[in-house]
């Protein structure tokens, strides 16, 4: 980003940290739900919990993504640079 002063490599550690922050958190959602899916079906007491925990948090889950993949797509940058040359055009 022209605005970020940091180094390419602190840059690019920054986004692999990020993404192994993603890749954590659905490694994560997975077991736990799986387990707790597990033992709501093993109950069998017709309660039928578990869902509840793995809809909430795969909300969760789903805007870590989304901010994750907006963060990488770019769209930063590119508002960055139209705001930029708005106000330029303005100061002109």
């Amino acid at each position: 980003m022209t605005y970020d002063r940091t180094t390419p490599e602190a840059r690019a550690a920054k986004r692999a940290d990020e993404l192994t922050g993603v890749y954590w958190h659905v490694a994560v959602y997975a077991v736990v739900n799986a387990l707790l899916l597990t033992l709501d079906w093993l109950q069998g007491d017709g309660r039928q919990w578990a869902y509840w925990i793995t809809i909430f948090w795969g909300v969760g889950l789903a805007f870590h993504l989304a901010s994750y993949f907006i963060d990488d797509s770019g769209f930063k940058e590119r508002k960055y640079q139209q705001f930029l040359r708005e106000e330029r055009e303005r100061q002109a």
